[in-house]
């Protein structure tokens, strides 16, 4: 298939708004989505803040019955696909039900009805828990619900790569429909884990920051000392080029690449190098026919945390050169949060917009530069800059190292 794979419809739901609109203006502004956990009680807890979605009623996006049969990550995949096939038209559009996949991926599925599934098992026993748990708990169930809300009949299922998993189900998408299976894919992820399950894992593992400010996360800054726990999704209508056209869809953008690979070396730790990191971009690069002089943006997996920051700064160097040092890059995790799964999906729909709107979002919290860590992180204020080619890491607990190429779109 020699189509383009293009972008014409984007969703998001996160701390910082309900809309691409809402959670782009404040990300280029600078303005942080840290807050209080108020989703249980973190009385003695080491960590007590978190990047939670404010304001969000699920009733608005589905009926209300199956508010109460569905866990809040899927929740808000479907209000995030909505927005998505909104701006797609694809809704309204005369379209082959049978050629629209669903590969909206979550890193962990329903956590929060896990946890509250066994506590309820525990305590009152097997005939208590809901007869909906299953599919309120399982990781595809984002795509499930998707796919069934809006008839898409393709192929459906999420993917699952820790906090890769938004990115690589894209990533998926493209090939599903750079392989001809499917016409139109909805893809993206969707995760929503800030509970006492959640958080308590996170921090066991030594991710989470302890600082409790909300001047954290700190993205590459010298005392940075862990993530904060975000939710959220991001979704995104893809399409064969020539499909876009023939139903007269706007065109925001080209993905043009995605690549993989794995560490091979630590479940939970990234390689030190970052050679395996620099691989996936080096090969996303080549399958988008893109040189590295021309790519104008790196959003970073910027977790905050000591090795990831460090392996991702040696992984660009060992990409790019010299030239590492001349393109700007930033965490958009540091005012959203680390959305596991959702991430890379919300931070493709800001590659977008940094494309169409010519402004890189800043990394903020940037106080104390760290020698290791000394590229240009674009620290605190949103810079103007026309860009063509922009490039979203994200790396993954398993090693898992993704990358995808978003070109301007241009029509030949």
């Amino acid at each position: 298939m020699t189509d383009r794979v293009v972008i014409t419809g984007m969703g998001t739901v996160n701390s910082l708004g309900l809309t691409v609109a809402e959670s782009w203006e404040k990300v280029t502004k600078g303005c942080s989505g840290v807050g209080p956990i108020s989703l249980f009680n973190t009385d003695g807890w080491q960590v007590s803040v978190a990047c939670e979605v404010k304001n969000f009623s699920p009733e608005n996006y589905m009926p209300v019955k199956e508010t109460r049969r569905s866990d809040r990550y899927e929740q808000l995949a479907l209000a995030a696909a909505k927005e998505a096939l909104d701006q797609a038209g694809l809704l309204e559009a005369d379209i082959i039900r049978g050629r629209v996949g669903v590969f909206v991926s979550s890193s962990i599925g329903g956590l929060r009805t896990a946890q509250e599934t066994i506590t309820t098992l525990n305590n009152q026993g097997p005939r208590r828990i809901s007869p909906f748990v299953i599919p309120m708990w399982m990781p595809n169930g984002a795509a499930g619900y998707i796919a069934i809300t809006h008839d898409f009949r393709g192929p459906c299922f999420s993917v699952a790569s820790a906090c890769a998993s938004g990115l690589d189900g894209i990533g998926v998408a493209w090939m599903m429909i750079k392989t001809g299976v499917v016409d139109v894919a909805i893809t993206g992820g969707s995760d929503a884990i800030i509970s006492e399950a959640g958080v308590a894992a996170f921090d066991r593992v030594g991710a989470m920051s302890h600082q409790n400010s909300l001047k954290i996360p700190k993205p590459f800054d010298k005392n940075r000392d862990g993530l904060v726990m975000g939710e959220g999704a991001g979704v995104l209508v893809l399409e064969r080029e020539s499909h876009a056209h023939g139903r007269g869809a706007t065109i925001l953008a080209e993905l043009a690449g995605y690549a993989a690979t794995a560490d091979a070396y630590h479940i939970t730790a990234p390689l030190e190098d970052g050679s395996q990191g620099a691989k996936a971009m080096l090969l996303a690069l080549d399958i988008a026919g893109v040189k590295a002089e021309e790519v104008g943006y790196i959003s970073a997996h910027g977790t905050a945390t000591a090795l990831n920051d460090l392996s991702e700064t040696r992984a660009v160097k060992f990409a790019l050169g010299d030239l590492a040092y001349h393109i700007p890059i930033s965490s958009t995790k540091s005012m959203t949060g680390h959305m596991m799964g959702a991430t890379g999906a919300v931070e493709t729909i800001f590659c977008v917009m940094a494309i169409k709107e010519g402004i890189i979002p800043p990394t903020i919290n940037y106080e104390t530069p760290d020698p290791e860590c000394d590229l240009d992180y674009v620290p605190n204020t949103a810079r103007r800059k026309n860009i063509r080619v922009a490039m979203n890491n994200a790396f993954g607990f398993g090693g898992h190292n993704s990358v995808l190429v978003i070109k301007e779109f241009v029509d030949f």
